[in-house]
């Protein structure tokens, strides 16, 4: 019998081994883009600690290794901005990302004042591309950073709350 894979928030002591994932699934961005100095491949352990203490972090694991990773927060205008999706390169392609994105905006999304989702990928990223479009995200616009790199930014609303009971009672 095989170890599944399980989706839960991430905790303090998960920090280092978020920030040893990112390293290494980030490799193949900075390749593609030619640029090893990326801020997911700089950012200090004590960047993502921070991140763990506000929420907004969710791990997969596959039974104590964190095999991927999703963090998100929401802006005060209603925006739930979800970034550094990352999926350990042994366990992609078998839908761990859609399952991690759908988790983030579940977790996000349960407040009323959520209005739309929000991420980020480079133009040349196409697998990145391809799984939020099948997810629901559209282009909004883009952003020319440097000669190599362009930056998508893609959307979605979010849908609307289910009534409550009372309301739906009443």
């Amino acid at each position: 019998m095989g170890i599944s894979v399980t989706i839960s928030a991430a905790t303090e002591q998960d920090a280092e081994q978020i920030l040893k994932l990112q390293f290494l699934c980030y490799q193949s961005e900075a390749e593609l883009y030619g640029d090893y100095t990326i801020e997911p491949l700089t950012e200090p352990l004590d960047s993502i600690k921070g991140e763990l203490t506000a929420g907004g972090v969710l791990v997969a694991r596959l039974g104590d290794e964190v095999v991927a990773a999703v963090r998100g927060s929401v802006d005060p205008d209603g925006t739930a901005r979800i970034n550094k999706l990352i999926v350990h390169p042994r366990m992609q392609r078998h839908g761990l990302g859609g399952r991690l994105l759908i988790a983030i905006e579940q977790r996000l999304g349960g407040s009323s004042t959520v209005k739309r989702f929000q991420l980020f990928t480079g133009h040349r990223s196409e697998n990145n591309l391809q799984l939020y479009r099948k997810h629901g995200y559209a282009p909004v616009s883009t952003e020319v950073v440097n000669g190599r790199l362009t930056l998508i930014t893609l959307t979605k609303d979010a849908a609307p709350a289910a009534p409550s009971a009372y309301a739906a009672s009443a």
